[in-house]
């Protein structure tokens, strides 16, 4: 029992039975797939409700006990733990309701906590008012589901078209319900169920609230009565009643009764509508296939005994409340009678068929004819059914083919009933009182019945019999087109019967006829036999008109022969206009009865030409009648006003053709109907203007005027000519505007009226006028210009146009926008009170005007606004926006805008205002200073602001809304559902518009964030959470998610894709904003779990409407890439990991139900991902969106054009070009069409007129290619926007999610799918172009991290990773496929994609630098031998770039042709990458290919001589605010690659045959040496540290050409001189500059390059041996050629004094000093490598010298004097030659430096070999090194501290192997130097005198040998001997060994130093003895 007890929070009575509506319209309406398996399972579940309609669950005790106990024990509730207490005020009121509607407590109870939980749809409202909401609305999801069940039935009379299963299984069900007694259950119910019987109850307990749910209350149980009275109606139209469901049914009817004007309600009416077809046999007539079937179903036929009860029950029954219904039932049955004595079955029943005539006499005296007009044509339900139509027609016609004797009787009855009348007129006596009408009665019905036609069912053609005379080649009718065939009989009858009924009619049934004709003439066909009836009825012969006898009395020629008579007659006794009294005199007027007469005519003349126009045309051309002058006669008569008022209607519907319309507004001039012109002398005007003030407005009574409005707006809509009045008034409409706007809308307020609804009338028609004028005005330039017109000899100033004039009052504080606003403050009011009213209708209408006058105006001012300040009137204007701004007259607060918000909280009852109010609000918006003061007038009441937000959230909340339905669809529901739904995409968008701007805005106010606090501070709660109201947001999160936990994913998606792309975009835009980025991302991702169930259903696809799927896609995946990013940078690691889970995997994904996917879920797809084929594989879900979007795009074929000039149209098409709001370029459809139509409108001639329409058919297919154009634009751009947000998301997962969530093995492979699907994609035949940048910005992002991630692997795997079968996880054979996709690309662009390209060079250089083999320790070991090495396996790196250059070079010259082309011209970057790309590749062409191509194509040569083009530029760099840093860029770029080039000794050799260094020598940026002073350095410092100081720019430009120099002589060898000749001279040219680099005192790490790079260039070309060139030198050349290089050898040589000297000691702590100590260590390193590289340079240098001087030290040259003694001051003036000890020093420092190298390069082998073991703090240091800043290293995850420390042991090692060659180098040199010096001093020397001794050098001119010999003294050599012994010690000699054993062991120069130090040690003893 306990469980039995539990409660169900969505209350039984009330969320099940909505379920089983959603599954009944899901099946029934919608056709849902899947539904009827659903729909099966509901109705076995809901069966007991049906059964017991409306019965609630019953009252017990046991049950009010448990109630009553929750409070203090608690309740269960299903779906939740443990028992919850509910608060006694909640039980107490469970109580009440349980009494209330008498039903359990435990039902009561869950309807109170549904009610608590849909508290926030309802606001305002208590828990108890939403749970009788609740209660009621259950009971009408039952009584609808009924319904529609019975509908979908198998019947007789329609088909709702649904598969034949859904149709069984209805029919089964609804039959079982109807055995177990479902009439009688209804009608009770009907009978029980009554509002005002539920309102008194609920108003006794308090169960009623404000007056909006008193109204939805009352509309629910109204809709609940209907819909039940309406499953009976739908029954029996499908299948009959049993007999005594049919009797109850008549027994119910007997006691119903009339409402108050004589009419039935609704409810009634479907029962009497269901009684009549219980009653219809005449679907037997149409021979259906199924006709036998239904034969056998139907009572009429087979039963007897239910024909014989029917008949005795209305033949014998007792009198009914109504006589008339019992008199149409009577009628229906003796129509069935006569019907069933026509079939053969009828033989049976001829008892009961002889009695059809008797039965059809008593309908007749209960007055039959007139009840079905009042009564049932009268109910307000009638025209909303159309088989309630099809059922009265048929009653209608066949009681005329069916009983033609009885209308024969009938008009008998009447022709005696005239004569008697006319007896007593003639006798002067009162007719007799019995006369009966049946007659007319009968016309007046059809008259009525057929007048209108709301479901365009056309069934009056039934009426006409189309004669052979009119078979008109216009008109294809239902009965036309085709052989013509005999018409139906029944067809024959009903025609025969109009015919004989116009003949010979007695004057009482003139009236009843012609509105039975204007019935049946309205329709296009109709309307058209109708004017042809009454023409052929006329006079057969012209010559009896002047007798007098005219024709038929209902023709034409009748009709307006009186009409001209009346006129005649009238017009004799118009008074003068200027007479005093102008009253209708008592002189021959019109009598009542040839008023109504006439009226009847005139309503029959307007339905024929308002839907004929051959009619109208015909009636106006024709000569004799002039219908339309007689008819302005008439005005100007003395007539009644609703005579004047119906012929205005005639004039009206004449002006429907625009030809009529022109000169019907010249003739409206000239009768002066409205005095437009006062004659001289007049004292009071005349015309229309004293009809409203004097004569209606005494009468309280407006037809009149209300015509002329109607007339006007007709008029206007056709023609509106610009000359009207001319010559007697300044031309224009302006007097008639001047009229609508002062006499008839300003006043309309103050006027009194007789019938309420008038008043709203006048103000509807007068709007309407206004709004039509408005629509068409579009400002120009002429409107603001003063003209004049000449009038009678005087200027006079024209008018404006009526809508610039309407404007100008629309945009000043005018009375007319005053009583707008006042209007619409009115009807908002009137619509809060939520009851009916007369005129309701026409008040929505008059404000729906209004609101659509401010609508335009604000669409106009902006343009307006412009015109006139450019046309500098002195006109004074206002933005509307700025007005609405305003204080209201009548309630003294600003509060014009809320009122106009207001209209969106009446959306349900009135769509197109909420529209329109939508559509003004969205426009204000875009002012951001309206904005803060609109969301404080939106708050600052409570009451108004949780109003207007209800109002907002209920229109994006509207179910009925429906996107896709045309403009001009006939269906009103239809027409409805469109307006809803662009209201919501105008709210959409004000909210859009509205978080652009700065807060507090509308958009953040009504998506519930905080105005009044920082928005970065709001809570965002579900709605009724913490009084969290519904706002915007949570319509639009309830929008989205429907549908969410379905496989077929969201269902706005499909059904609404626009409304759906603006949802997303404003959940995007709140993301992406910084303020409230952090509450919605938080809200979403907890409350929500939006992104997740979203993206599950990626990708959206939608065949219809590609370009909202994409956008919706776009949106959704920006907004995933925000979520990404901001999880992971808070370190929410299992949102990160769920959300790429979902995005990346491809294994089959079962979705959890929590979500959270498990560790070994994981694992497993890894371990997936590796070993192929274990799990079939599923599309990655990010592929999948990728291949969503498709590159191909369909261009519009070219304009064919035969009129106008194509070239011309393609400007004007520009011309109407636009930017909308989604940032797309269109072109506006309307305006290029007004531009076109003028054109052609402007063209003059006859020709012109004949070609007209082919013409407008060529502006047609302009307009249709245009609107193609627009669609394929908006297209490419939502592709473009889609693919952008793909690559943002997918370069968002690579960049910003930590690496450690997608391993790298894995990431490799989902690197390689992108990569590869992206070029297929985009490689395709018909890929667009516009889409190409993107993906190459996406291949560069994504090659790039496959370059880092294999990188990283292999780094993180040692030295000896890499498999087999290739890198890392990748195989080789998918590394060769990106590869050759990318090289496709490259070629695929053609020559215009530069920009593009550059993106795909970066790529392919990343791609190749993946073969790059990483820096490997030198270890110094002696390793393996040459033959070993030559025979050893290729290793992976090498392999791959062997395969890479192979796939490269099958491209052949095409690839290189591109390349080349790019790196010599074009954009700056792509210029560089391309040069950087040629580098690339030539480094690994080890044949040469590329180098061959560049040099034989004329590449090379061009990119050397643009060096003398870039000088200029390079030049101006060295201001010290240079312009920009490119020049610089590409200068480096190029010198790189030359120096590539000149690697090898072919290319460098090309490269000076080129001339490379004479465009060197040329460049005269080298001589621009900025003078270095501290100022200079630092005082021009850019504060970012991004540009260099002009030094550090200059060095940038030096060092890469001195490399270049460098490697074009290491590569030029000994035997090309040309080379080292060149660059010598480039060295002279540039000499001043070197003087001053090499005398530099600057000891910074780009000075000691600069030093380091010139010393090797000067020891290789400053060489005597240079001057002995091939060719010829005169003299004086050779001189200065000499003098140069001494200079060079000089200055190298005092450059090693100041190295070595005193000052080694001041630079090296100079270096400690500049390298700041959080600097890069490595920085320190590289100036000590420079400065030994320094001196190594020297000495070679010295060494070479030696070397060329002589091969026999006996004549060489001398560089150092003979002294060996290390004085304190080495550094000696440069003048003196430098000392041999200076030698002898560098030898002792370098042979130290040497074992210091040693020990360091050991220790940091070892940690190499166990960097795994170090401690942190060790690994903390070595990554220092690497990591700028003091805060990097913490950052650094353990793993990658590891690879980062490995990789700065390999640049230790390396760098002190450097150190190490560099010194032994040195040492070697020295040595040789030293023994070629002591071998000259001690064995060739001869020593002059003493007292020359060691005086400063003195040179002599012929010989530039250095140091001559005659200088040294005996004692000089002998102190050298003896200082070099001392220094040249035992210790030093076996240090020197040492280095020989430790390095050079190793390399190739095994055993020099022990020579060398053999002969230098023989040398020193051997002079010694």
């Amino acid at each position: 029992m306990a469980t039995q007890m539990a409660v169900n929070s969505g209350a039984s009575l009330w969320g099940p039975l909505k379920e089983l509506w959603e599954a009944v319209e899901g099946a029934i309406w919608s056709r849902q797939p899947e539904s009827v398996h659903l729909l099966d399972l509901q109705l076995k579940k809901h069966k007991p409700n049906f059964l017991s309609l409306f019965k609630n669950p019953p009252k017990s005790a046991e049950q009010r006990e448990k109630v009553r106990k929750a409070c203090t024990e608690g309740i269960a509730i299903q779906g939740q733990q443990g028992a919850r207490l509910l608060p006694e005020q909640l039980i107490s009121e469970a109580f009440i309701l349980s009494d209330l509607f008498d039903l359990g407590e435990l039902a009561s109870l869950e309807l109170l906590l549904a009610g608590e939980h849909q508290q926030p749809h309802f606001p305002g409202l208590t828990r108890g008012l939403v749970a009788v909401l609740l209660y009621w609305d259950g009971k009408r999801c039952v009584a609808n589901s009924l319904r529609s069940l019975i509908q979908s039935r198998h019947g007789k009379t329609f088909t709702l078209d649904l598969s034949p299963e859904l149709v069984n299984l209805t029919t089964r069900f609804t039959d079982e319900l109807m055995a177990q007694g479902l009439t009688k259950q209804i009608l009770n119910l009907i009978s029980d169920v009554n509002v005002t019987r539920v309102f008194e109850r609920l108003q006794k307990e308090r169960g009623l609230g404000n007056e909006k749910h008193r109204k939805e209350v009352s509309d629910l149980i109204k809709e609940c009565r209907q819909s039940l009275a309406e499953c009976l109606f739908a029954w029996t139209c499908q299948s009959p009643l049993s007999k005594d469901d049919t009797l109850a049914l008549i027994s119910h009817l007997e006691t119903v009764t009339a409402e108050a004007d004589g009419s039935l309600d609704s409810v009634n009416l479907a029962l009497v509508m269901a009684l009549l077809y219980c009653l219809d046999v005449s679907f037997l007539e149409q021979g259906t296939e199924d006709r036998e079937d239904l034969l056998q179903a139907l009572p009429l036929l087979t039963e007897k005994q239910y024909v014989a009860a029917v008949h005795n029950r209305l033949v014998e029954g007792q009198g009914w409340k109504l006589p008339g219904l019992q008199a149409v039932v009577q009628l229906a049955w003796a129509l069935s009678l006569r019907a069933l004595s026509q079939l053969p079955q009828g033989a049976a029943l001829v008892e009961y068929t002889e009695a059809d005539e008797a039965l059809a006499d008593q309908a007749l005296l209960g007055g039959v004819f007139l009840f079905l007009t009042e009564g049932i044509l009268g109910s307000d339900g009638f025209s909303q059914e159309e088989f309630y139509t099809r059922r009265l027609h048929s009653l209608i016609t066949d009681f005329l083919a069916l009983m033609p004797m009885k209308v024969k009787q009938l008009r008998n009855r009447a022709d005696e009933d005239a004569r008697l009348i006319h007896m007593a007129l003639q006798m002067g006596s009162e007719p007799p009182s019995s006369l009966r009408k049946d007659l007319d009665h009968l016309m007046i019905l059809i008259g009525e019945f057929y007048n209108k036609d709301p479901f365009e069912l056309e069934l009056v053609l039934e009426f006409w019999c189309p004669s052979e005379s009119i078979q008109h080649t216009s008109f294809t009718g239902s009965y036309l087109g085709g052989p013509p065939q005999r018409p139906p009989h029944k067809q024959v009858v009903l025609s025969k019967f109009v015919r004989q009924m116009g003949d010979m009619l007695p004057a009482t049934l003139y009236i009843p006829y012609l509105r039975m004709l204007k019935g049946l003439a309205n329709g296009p066909q109709c309307s058209h036999y109708c004017f042809s009836l009454l023409k052929t009825n006329g006079a057969p012969h012209g010559e009896n008109r002047q007798a007098g006898v005219s024709g038929s009395l209902v023709s034409w020629e009748h009709f307006f022969h009186s009409l001209m008579l009346y006129h005649e007659n009238l017009r004799r006794d118009v008074p003068n206009a200027d007479s005093t009294q102008y009253r209708h005199p008592p002189i021959r007027g019109i009598t009542q009865r040839e008023l109504e007469g006439l009226t009847a005519f005139l309503q029959l003349l307007t339905t024929i030409i308002t839907w004929s126009e051959n009619a109208r045309l015909a009636l106006c051309e024709h000569p004799q009648w002039t219908p339309v002058v007689v008819m302005l006669g008439l005005l100007q008569c003395s007539v009644q006003p609703v005579l004047k008022a119906q012929v205005l209607h005639v004039l009206a519907a004449f002006g429907k053709s625009p030809e009529i319309a022109a000169s019907l507004w010249q003739s409206l001039e000239y009768t002066q109907i409205l005095q437009t012109v006062k004659a001289p002398g007049q004292k009071q005007a005349a015309g229309i203007e004293v009809e409203l003030n004097e004569i209606e407005s005494s009468c309280e009574e407006y037809p009149l005027t209300r015509a002329f409005c109607h007339l006007i707006s007709t008029l206007v809509e056709s023609a509106l000519p610009v000359n009207l009045g001319a010559g007697l008034r300044a031309p224009g409409f302006q007097p008639y505007l001047d009229f609508l706007r002062d006499s008839v809308f300003l006043a309309f307020p103050t006027r009194a009226y007789r019938r309420p609804a008038e008043k709203w009338e006048v103000a509807e028609a007068v709007l309407e006028v206004f709004h039509k004028l408005l629509r068409e005005y579009e400002p120009q330039p002429s409107d603001f210009l003063q003209e004049m017109v000449e009038l009678q000899g005087e200027q006079v100033l024209a008018h404006k146009p009526p809508g610039h004039s309407l404007m100008f009052h629309l945009l000043n504080d005018s009375p007319t926008l005053s009583l707008c606003l006042s209007l619409l403050e009115e009807g908002a009011r009137q619509l809060d009170t939520y009851a009916p009213f007369p005129g309701k209708k026409q008040l929505e209408s008059a404000v729906l005007h209004c609101l659509c006058l401010l609508e335009l105006a604000l669409q106009k001012e902006v343009t307006f606004m412009d015109l006139l300040r450019e046309s500098q009137t002195s006109l004074l204007v206002s933005p509307v926006e700025q007005l609405l701004q305003g204080v209201s007259a009548q309630s003294r607060r600003a509060d014009h805008i809320s009122n106009i918000a207001r209209y969106l909280y009446h959306s349900s009852s009135n769509p197109a205002a909420a529209f329109q109010s939508a559509k003004i609000l969205r426009r204000i918006a875009r002012y951001p200073n309206i904005q803060a003061r609109l969301v404080g007038d939106f708050t600052h009441d409570q009451a108004v602001s949780e109003k207007l937000m209800a109002g907002f959230v209920e229109c994006l909340d509207s179910e009925e809304a429906q996107e896709g339905v045309s403009a001009d669809d006939s269906d009103p529901e239809k027409r409805v559902a469109r307006i809803r739904h662009e209201t919501q995409i105008h709210i959409l968008n004000l909210l859009i518009t509205s978080l652009d701007l700065k807060g507090p805005n509308l958009g953040l106010y009504l998506l519930g964030y905080e105005v009044k606090k920082p928005v970065s501070s709001t809570n965002l709660q579900d709605p009724g959470v913490l009084g969290c109201p519904r706002s915007c947001l949570h319509a639009i999160l309830s929008l989205l998610q429907r549908g969410c936990e379905w496989r077929s994913g969201p269902v706005l998606i499909k059904q609404a894709p626009q409304l759906a792309e603006l949802c997303y975009q404003v959940i995007y835009q709140l993301c992406a904003c910084p303020d409230t980025s952090g509450p919605t991302m938080r809200y979403l991702r907890t409350s929500q779990d939006f992104l997740f169930s979203h993206l599950q259903h990626l990708p959206f696809i939608l065949s219809e409407n590609e370009i909202a799927a994409l956008s919706q896609m776009s949106w959704l995946m920006k907004t995933t890439a925000i979520e990404l990013r901001v999880t992971s940078l808070n370190r929410q690691r299992s949102h990160t990991q769920r959300l790429l889970n979902l995005l990346l995997d491809d294994q089959p994904h079962t979705l959890h139900t929590d979500g959270e996917t498990g560790m070994e879920e994981e694992s497993r797809s890894v371990s997936g991902f590796l070993h192929f084929g274990t799990v079939s594989k599923v599309r990655r879900r990010l592929l999948s969106v990728l291949d969503a979007i498709d590159f191909s795009q369909e261009a519009p074929e070219l304009l064919q054009l035969d009129f106008f000039e194509r070239a011309q149209i393609e400007q004007v098409i520009t011309n109407c070009e636009h930017v909308n709001e989604q940032g797309h370029t269109v072109c506006n459809v309307k305006l290029l069409r007004r531009v076109l139509v003028a054109e052609i409108n402007a063209l003059q001639g006859m020709a012109a007129i004949g070609q007209r329409p082919l013409l407008m058919e060529e502006v047609n297919s302009v307009l249709q290619q245009v609107v193609e154009r627009n669609r394929v634009r908006r297209s490419l751009s939502g592709k473009r926007h889609a693919l952008q947000s793909w690559r943002s998301l997918v370069e968002t997962i690579l960049t910003a999610c930590p690496s450690e969530l997608i391993p790298a093995d894995q990431r490799q492979l989902i690197i390689r799918d992108l990569l590869l699907d992206l070029h297929d994609k985009v490689l395709s035949e018909d890929a667009a172009g516009e889409l190409m940048p993107i993906v190459a910005g996406a291949v560069f992002t994504l090659t790039a991290h496959l370059s880092q991630s294999v990188l990283s692997e292999q780094q993180g795997a040692g030295p000896e990773g890499g498999s087999g079968s290739g890198f890392a996880s990748i195989a080789n054979s998918a590394l060769h496929l990106i590869l050759r996709k990318l090289l496709d690309f490259i070629l695929c662009t053609g020559g215009g994609f530069q920009r593009l390209r550059a993106h795909l060079y970066g790529a392919l250089l990343y791609y190749l630098q993946i073969a790059q083999k990483p820096e490997e320790p030198e270890t110094l070991q002696t390793g393996t031998s040459m033959w070993e090495r030559l025979t050893a396996p290729e290793d992976c790196f090498s392999k791959l770039q062997r395969e890479n250059l192979a796939i490269i070079e099958s491209y052949g010259t095409a690839l290189m042709e591109v390349v080349c082309r790019d790196a010599c011209d074009g954009h700056e970057i792509g210029r560089m990458l391309a040069l950087a790309v040629l580098d690339r590749v030539l480094s690994i062409d080890r044949q040469c290919q590329w180098l061959v191509y560049l040099c034989n194509s004329g590449y090379l040569r061009v990119l050397v001589e643009s060096l003398k083009q870039d000088d200029a530029a390079l030049q101006t760099l060295l201001t010290p605010q240079p312009p920009l840093l490119k020049p610089l860029y590409i200068y480096e770029s190029k010198i790189a690659l030359l120096t590539r080039v000149a690697k090898t000794a072919q290319g460098a050799m090309e490269l000076l045959r080129c001339g490379l260094v004479s465009q060197l020598v040329e460049c005269q940026v080298f001589h621009m040496l900025p003078q270095n002073d501290a100022l200079r350095v630092f005082g021009q410092r850019d504060p970012s540290g991004f540009i260099p100081n002009p030094l550090e720019r200059y060095r940038q430009i030096l060092l890469p050409t001195l490399r270049l120099m460098q490697v074009i002589l290491t590569s030029t060898t000994t035997q090309h001189q040309q080379g080292a000749a060149q660059v010598l001279q480039w060295l002279i040219v540039h000499s001043d500059v070197i003087h001053s680099i090499l005398h530099g005192q600057d000891m910074s790490m780009g000075a000691l390059q600069e030093l380091s790079l010139l010393t090797a260039i000067i020891s290789k070309t400053a060489l005597p041996g240079a001057l002995e060139m091939g060719q010829e030198i005169n003299s004086a050349v050779l001189m200065e050629l000499q003098g140069h290089i001494g200079r060079f050898q000089r200055q190298s040589l005092s450059l090693l004094v100041r190295l070595v000297g005193t000052d080694r000691a001041r630079y090296l702590k100079q270096i400690e000093d500049t390298v700041s100590p959080g600097d890069l260590a490595e920085k320190r390193e590289e100036m000590e490598v420079a400065m030994q590289q320094i001196c190594a340079n020297i000495m070679e240098y010295c060494q070479t010298l030696l070397l060329q001087s002589s091969a026999d030290a006996q004549f060489s040259l001398c560089l150092f004097s003979p002294s060996a003694s290390e004085p304190a001051d080495v550094s000696v003036p440069s003048a003196r030659v430098p000392s041999l000890g200076l030698v002898l020093l560098l030898l002792k420092n370098s042979a130290t430096d040497f074992f210091r190298y040693h020990d360091s390069h050991r220790q940091s082998l070892n940690k190499l070999e166990r960097v795994e073991q170090l401690p942190p703090e060790e690994l903390k240091e070595l990554c220092q090194g690497l990591v700028s800043g003091s805060g990097g290293v913490e950052k650094i995850p353990s793993v990658q501290r590891n690879v980062l420390a490995k990789r700065r042991l390999v640049q230790l090692v390396n760098n002190r192997a450097k150190l190490l060659a560099l010194c032994s180098y040195i040492i070697e040199t020295c040595l040789f130097v030293i023994w070629r010096h002591l071998e000259f001093y001690l064995l060739y020397c001869t020593p002059t005198d003493a007292k020359d001794s060691l005086l400063p050098g003195y040179r002599d001119p012929s010989a530039s040998r250095g140091l001559s010999a005659s200088r040294v003294s005996q004692q000089d050599i002998e102190q050298l001997q003896s200082d070099v012994a001392n220094s040249f010690s035992e210790p030093l000699q076996r240090k020197l060994l040492e280095v020989e054993g430790l390095y050079s062991k190793t390399r190739s120069r095994h055993t020099f130093i022990q020579a060398l130090t053999r002969r230098i040690r023989g040398l020193v003893h051997h002079a010694k003895g």
